[in-house]
């Protein structure tokens, strides 16, 4: 029986070109640029205009990823979007996708697992190319966290950005390249440190808009010490089960959620900071959309080549945790 593995054929990412930067926030709620930076890291974010959504984000970021793998629409059999702010509540923003992509018959759904949303994807995209049904997966991840941002609050709406990133994942008989290795996690006791109304516990009503009940919540500090602590089982998981070393992962690209937590948990294990990829500066908090996106800047500037080993940790709503080790 032919044994198949799994590589990422192609990246792709976009960002809307509108940015909201430290400085136009501090006119908006009690804030400053100082503040904010040395918090979180973030000196800007994108946000989606108003024709913008994130089916047209993600539509976007996989006509790259296509680009990139030297594939045509066609060539998909099936397309995993991960998000968790859908372009409607149904149909799924996959099936939007593939309409932009003139697909009448391939399969698409989407994926809620928040920020550990690619990671998810990437998994279950991965035994879907790996038991031989499908050859090729356009897995993507993207957001529009713009819409579910409560811009009065000052403690969360200098998080959240919008952008999606994209990779189609193919069958390989090349064992020694792609998905080496993933774990996923989720423990729905922590729902309350992050969660986003309105649904069938709390459906829409007008005393909910009145108390801006429908916007995401989140316990800031609860999150970050939920965020560090997984960081550091999630590193120490995919190093020891996959016997790497430090000198042998060429970047780990972590779910950018904060400077301070990618930093922390960098330096406990003794990895110097110019192994992670870092972008949350430019683009905030964009939850299933950040890593993919990280994935194909560091691919495009040439930080990641053939070969090259990367580790991949998220965490995040749910609560949910992942990682993945892959040789691009």
């Amino acid at each position: 029986m032919t044994t198949y593995g799994a590589i990422i054929a192609g990246t792709g990412s976009y960002l809307p070109e509108k940015r909201l930067t430290n400085e136009d926030l501090s006119a908006m709620v009690d804030t400053s640029d100082e503040w904010i930076v040395q918090r979180t890291g973030i000196k800007e974010r994108r946000i989606a205009g108003s024709h913008e959504s994130t089916a047209t984000l993600a539509s976007h970021a996989a006509t790259k990823a296509l680009q990139a793998a030297g594939l045509e629409p066609k060539h998909i059999d099936l397309i995993v979007c991960c998000t968790a702010t859908p372009e409607m509540n149904f149909p799924s923003t996959g099936c939007f996708v593939a309409a932009s992509l003139g697909l009448d018959s391939t399969p698409a759904f989407d994926l809620s697992a928040a920020c550990s949303g690619f990671l998810y994807g990437l998994d279950m995209a991965t035994n879907c190319v790996k038991s031989g049904a499908y050859k090729n997966v356009l897995l993507i991840g993207a957001e529009t966290l713009s819409r579910i941002t409560d811009y009065k609050d000052r403690s969360s709406c200098i998080l959240f950005g919008d952008g999606a990133g994209a990779a189609v994942v193919q069958r390989s008989l090349d064992a020694k390249r792609g998905v080496l290795y993933s774990s996923l996690h989720a423990d729905g006791r922590g729902w309350e440190l992050i969660y986003s109304l309105p649904g069938s516990r709390h459906p829409l009503s007008e005393s909910m808009i009145a108390g801006r009940q429908q916007f995401m919540r989140i316990k800031g500090r609860d999150v970050y010490k939920f965020a560090v602590q997984r960081f550091h089982e999630l590193l120490e998981d995919a190093m020891t089960k996959c016997d790497l070393t430090v000198d042998k992962v060429k970047l780990i690209v972590p779910h950018q959620v904060n400077l301070r937590i990618i930093d922390s948990a960098m330096e406990k294990l003794g990895i110097p900071p110019e192994k992670s990829y870092v972008n949350i500066d430019k683009y905030g908090n964009t939850s299933a959309a950040s890593i993919p996106i990280a994935l194909d800047e560091a691919i495009r500037s040439g930080k990641l080549k053939q070969g090259d080993v990367v580790v991949f940790v998220a965490f995040g709503a749910g609560l949910c945790w992942a990682n993945a080790v892959v040789r691009i």
